[in-house]
């Protein structure tokens, strides 16, 4: 019998899948250079040659397959499971670089996780179906205004399931002085298709911009929630830093600005929290800049759980998913689940959140159906959409037995009662954008492949 691997760092892997990031080789984004960014010439736009993923890719000059061989045998020796593998994809604009260093740079990762050279991606696709290291997920950094119909097909070719926007602030006049680059509308518009697809949609926030201030980034982020134009499933909150050789570092002194104090970002972020409805994720708080690469206040990394300890020790109700998720929540775990159901409208759909949670509001597993706006692909016509099945707790391999969350039959309960509204419905068929690693999975439930989604009769 092999000795157990006692797992390294497990907080990686406590939320169901293991992370794998890829870093893309260093360009300029096409509209030009955002007031607080750095990088783009040596390194990835809005990154520094000090952020830990960047180091490891900057060692392997960005080479993608040395990349995902080398994070995958780290995180085997860790003691990770690495059998369902989240696939991310960070460092700039991905939609913007030449369209043969995208599709080459998606088949070199399915090549090292299948551990076989493929001819096409589509074959590499069907290889990683089988696979033993397999792709349930992918996720790309996007900008509101690569968001076309056209370049959604693309991500969907790739086999990406979930799309980050930088959404920053909901305020036009800002986005000018900033040098986004992109408008509100952008926003709505890219929300709209992303979610009328199927993929699970995130926004990163940076409160305390110049030309903002807490008042305005509160009413802001309200606004995010309250307007259905946008409410998305996951936040990165990442409050605005002066970054050396970022166009902020060279103009700060001249338009009187300065970053807020850790205290500020703690009366933000604790407003913030409490606004969070129960659909939505808080991914990260605070990017992962060193110190020496900043100009005044750096803002504490552990600024995130300070806030959350504080709101617990005031048993302020938080309904935030990373917070209640099983995997962070098992001293005194009860197992009295429940089903339960909430409906919104969002980007001119109709949502379906179902969640299964314990009497403390425990999360174990959730479902994201949507109800589309407007059919985006031919295949979708008549169909609704699972936008996301996810079975939180500490993540096991494909064969493992699990206790009392993953692999305990809760992602097809959930299924089944997504079956059931559907049916209830006006559609006719249920669609799910389906990692390519989970196929099988969905094809035990009797779903078939319909274009780039696994599709069923109801």
């Amino acid at each position: 019998m092999e000795p157990l691997i006692k797992v390294k760092k497990p907080v990686r892997t406590k939320s169901g899948v293991t992370p794998l990031t890829v870093v893309l080789a260093p360009r300029k984004c096409n509209h030009g250079t955002c007031i607080y960014c750095p990088g783009g010439e040596f390194v990835p736009q809005s990154y520094t040659n000090k952020s830990p993923a960047v180091m490891r890719a900057l060692a392997l000059n960005f080479d993608v397959k040395k990349q995902a061989e080398s994070r995958l045998n780290s995180l085997i020796k860790m003691g990770h499971p690495t059998e369902k593998i989240e696939l991310i994809i960070i460092g700039g604009t991905f939609l913007q670089y030449p369209l043969d260093y995208q599709y080459g740079y998606v088949k070199g990762c399915y090549d090292v996780l299948n551990g076989v050279e493929s001819e096409t991606l589509l074959e590499a696709q069907k290889t990683n179906e089988t696979a033993k290291h397999r792709i349930v997920a992918m996720c790309i950094e996007n900008r509101p205004d690569n968001c076309s119909v056209e370049e959604i097909k693309r991500m969907r070719e790739f086999g990406a399931t979930r799309v980050e926007i930088g959404v920053q602030i909901l305020d036009d006049e800002i986005y000018k002085k900033i040098g986004r680059g992109h408008t509100i509308k952008d926003v709505i518009e890219a929300s709209k298709r992303l979610k009328d697809a199927g993929f699970k949609m995130g926004y990163h926030i940076m409160p305390g911009l110049p030309y903002s201030n807490i008042e305005k980034d509160i009413e802001k982020f309200r606004m995010v929630f309250n307007d259905e134009s946008f409410r998305p499933d996951q936040l990165k909150i990442y409050p605005c830093q002066i970054v050396e050789d970022s166009p902020l570092a060279k103009a700060y002194k001249k338009i009187n600005y300065r970053t807020y104090t850790d205290e500020e970002i703690k009366k933000v972020l604790t407003n913030m929290m409490e606004i969070i409805p129960d659909y939505c994720r808080v991914m990260r708080v605070m990017r992962e800049i060193p110190k020496e690469k900043m100009i005044g206040n750096a803002g504490l990394t552990s600024i995130r759980k300070e806030v959350e300890d504080e709101l617990k020790k005031n048993n302020t109700f938080v309904r935030e998913i990373r917070m209640r998720e099983i995997g962070f929540n098992r001293n005194g775990l009860k197992l009295d689940t429940k089903l339960k159901i909430i409906e919104y409208d969002s980007s001119g759909g109709k949502e379906f959140f179902l969640e299964i949670v314990n009497s403390e509001n425990v999360l174990f597993g959730l479902l994201r159906l949507r109800f589309p706006k407007e059919v985006i692909f031919p295949e979708l016509k008549n169909c609704a959409i699972v936008r996301e099945l996810h079975v939180y707790g500490q993540s096991l391999n494909l064969h493992e037995k699990g206790k009392d969350s993953q692999h305990t039959g809760l992602g097809k309960y959930l299924m089944g009662e997504a079956e059931k509204i559907t049916r209830e419905s006006r559609y006719k068929k249920l669609a799910v954008i389906s990692g390519i690693g989970v196929r099988e999975y969905y094809r035990k439930l009797g779903y078939k492949l319909e274009g780039t989604y696994m599709i069923k009769n109801i």
